[in-house]
């Protein structure tokens, strides 16, 4: 029998009690290794969230339409300060409330997050100060104007994108979110650990728009000042290129309270007469009329399927050129007879109505054209004279563009360019075509047409002395809200059309809602045509720029109130002519906007003069240059506007 003295147990105790150990040692060290590390690292280290820089926004010159800023956001801790009164006093300095300042400088409190957002500038006497620490955010800087910012949309206080641009294409402009990691050295505060891996974040992407500001501005200020002197409810100004679907300037104002964003893009309505004109081309596309047939219009009085159909301007008789000039009802309705039901419809549809036409905005809308099955008796008539269908001013306007480029529907673009932090392009929009509306013959024929509205019709006051200006008027009546029948008394008044008539550079569409007094398109929305381009070609910065042969001065006189100097001198390509701008018309701000000369060499003459001006300058062929390079050089930066030399080729391509 063994026999086990005291201190052997002892001894025996101690053993187990070590092993003891060593096995929880082990357990802990290194079963246990990357829990219990990653606890300390939570008690000595925070991580803390590094917001990317949203990607700005610039328009088609290159000029920053929306950007972000760093800004700060301060935090107190009381019982850090040394001197609560010199605190204090610096908080009022910066304009934080009160009530903040009071707990800010409170013992009790361990904690105090203020209010608002600060430029690090304004606040450096706070961030030199014990107990202060400073959290950097970024702030979105909003468009310059209401319009703008209508199509742009906004950020909240968290920088979530709220409508507009900023919303559809978040995903490019927001970035990635990187971290960074700060060690905790008590009353210090936190460091940066030289040890700890940060992820730095990554910058969104910036977006270059097709959006022209200089004459954004322009549509902005004439429809401010249509909507007051008509004491209208709203309107929409929008001008794009009719060879390229770029939108140049959308301009939208509601008097509603509950109105936001591009109503442009958004609202659609019944657009009335601006519609004839592709009943006229779906005829003329089918060989079905002559522009001088005489069709009766009975002194502007017919009736069909018992509904009386009346015309402002009575005749007996028409020729289908008259029709259209003259905006006859009764004229259009017996001219839509020779269309099937189906081909009428297929006119329309064909021209865009009813579909989204995919430009990058939330809650586009797509209209309203109902299928054939759905329609009454009356229905076609309807339809030829611009009502049971709604269209979005967008819509309506890349409509018109196919008459002005040679029969094609394009695809409007908004976003030009999509780029890297670094500048690297990453996306450039290229022109679609979305099917072919009508021949070129069909097109050119149109385009007299509606240039015969303006020279002896019912745009006559779109009209500019010297410029042909091609479109047509539209009155309709304005439905209900509850869109059951028709509001007495409101109607909206609306022109589109493009300019010069000759080789169109720009689609303009103007509409205004319930103006009070006069309501016909032809008085109302026709001079706020007129005006607009007035304006634009009175601009320095190559918003039009004419083309012809040698380069004329034109006299523009202005009233001293009217931003734009008196008897200035406006170089353009077309005879001299001077207008008259007596009537309060809204100036754009002087931007001077200097280019790049673009690399042309290699280009037919033709090709690289369509790129100079394209690029914003005025190009003069000068044969005793060097072959295929332009003066100045490529890439030397030129205000919009100035001229630049090129010398083509001896006996090359044109």
């Amino acid at each position: 029998m063994i026999r086990v003295s005291r201190l052997g147990l002892v001894h025996g105790a101690f053993l187990l009690f070590a092993g003891a150990l060593v096995a929880r040692a082990a357990w802990v060290q290194l079963w246990q290794r990357d829990r219990w590390s990653r606890e300390a690292r939570a008690q000595q280290t925070v991580e803390r969230e590094v917001p990317p820089r949203r990607g700005a926004i610039l328009d088609r010159a290159g000029t920053v339409l929306v950007e972000s800023r760093s800004l700060v956001r301060l935090d107190i801790a009381p019982t850090e300060v040394r001197d609560r009164a010199v605190l204090a006093a610096a908080l009022a300095r910066v304009g934080v409330p009160a009530p903040f300042i009071g707990r800010a400088t409170d013992l009790r409190r361990k904690w105090v997050e203020l209010p608002g957002r600060f430029l690090s500038t304004e606040v450096e006497d706070l961030l030199a100060m014990r107990g202060v620490h400073p959290r950097p955010v970024l702030e979105r800087v909003p468009p310059p104007t209401q319009g703008l910012r209508n199509l742009l949309g906004t950020t909240d206080r968290d920088g979530q994108a709220v409508g507009g641009v900023e919303a559809s294409l978040n995903a490019v402009l927001e970035g990635t979110t990187g971290r960074t990691v700060l060690v905790r050295a008590g009353r210090v505060g936190a460091l940066a650990s030289p040890e700890e891996r940060s992820v730095p974040p990554v910058d969104g992407r910036s977006v270059v728009l097709t959006i022209h500001q200089p004459l954004q501005d322009i549509a902005e200020r004439v429809l401010t000042d249509a909507i007051a002197e008509r004491n209208a409810r709203g309107g929409d100004v929008l001008l794009l290129d009719p060879h390229t679907g770029e939108i140049r300037a959308l301009a939208s104002r509601r008097a509603r309270a509950d109105a936001s964003g591009a109503t442009a893009l958004t609202e659609p309505y019944e657009p009335g007469s601006t519609v004839k004109p592709f009943i006229a081309a779906a005829l003329l596309e089918r060989g079905r009329v002559a522009l001088d047939e005489v069709i009766p219009t009975y002194n502007g009085v017919i009736e069909r399927h018992g509904r009386t159909i009346k015309d402002v301007h009575e005749a007996a008789s028409m020729t289908v050129a008259e029709v259209i000039s003259q905006s006859s009802n009764v004229g259009i309705v017996q001219l839509a007879e020779r269309l099937t039901a189906r081909e009428q419809y297929e006119a329309l549809r064909d021209a865009g109505f009813g579909m989204v036409t995919g430009v990058p905005y939330p809650s586009e809308s797509s209209g309203r054209l109902r299928p054939v099955p759905e329609w009454s008796k009356q229905s076609p008539a309807s339809l030829a004279m611009g009502y049971e269908l709604s269209v979005t001013p967008l819509q309506l306007a890349m409509a018109y563009a196919a008459f002005a480029n040679g029969g094609e529907l394009l695809e409007p673009t908004l976003v030009r360019e999509i780029r890297d932090p670094d500048g690297t392009v990453r996306f450039t929009a290229r022109r679609q075509v979305v099917r072919r509306m009508m021949s070129p013959a069909t097109a050119a024929t149109m385009r007299k047409l509606l240039r015969d509205v303006v020279t002896s019709g019912t745009g006559g006051r779109a009209d500019l002395a010297g410029y042909g200006v091609a479109g047509k008027s539209g009155t309709a009546r304005r439905m209900r809200d509850d869109g059951r029948g028709y509001e007495e008394g409101a109607y909206t008044a609306s022109f589109v059309g493009f300019f010069p008539a000759e080789d169109p550079q720009l689609v303009i569409l103007v509409k205004l809602d319930a103006p009070e007094g006069a309501f016909y398109g032809g008085e109302i929305a026709a001079p706020v045509t007129k005006a607009v381009l007035q304006a634009a070609l009175a601009a320095r910065d190559g918003a039009l720029e004419l083309k012809g042969g040698a380069p004329p001065t034109r006299v523009v006189t202005a009233e001293p109130s009217v931003a734009i100097e008196p008897r200035e001198t406006v170089e353009t390509t077309d005879a001299p002519v001077v207008y008259d701008l007596a009537a309060p018309i809204p100036a754009p701000r002087r931007v001077v906007i200097s280019r790049p000369v673009p690399e042309v060499t290699g280009l037919s003459t033709r090709a690289a003069v369509r790129a100079l001006h394209r690029a914003g300058f005025r190009v003069v062929i000068d044969a005793t240059g060097a072959v295929g390079e332009t003066s100045p050089a490529v890439g030397t930066m030129l205000p919009s506007g100035s001229v630049v030399r090129f010398a083509p080729s001896r006996g090359g391509a044109p």
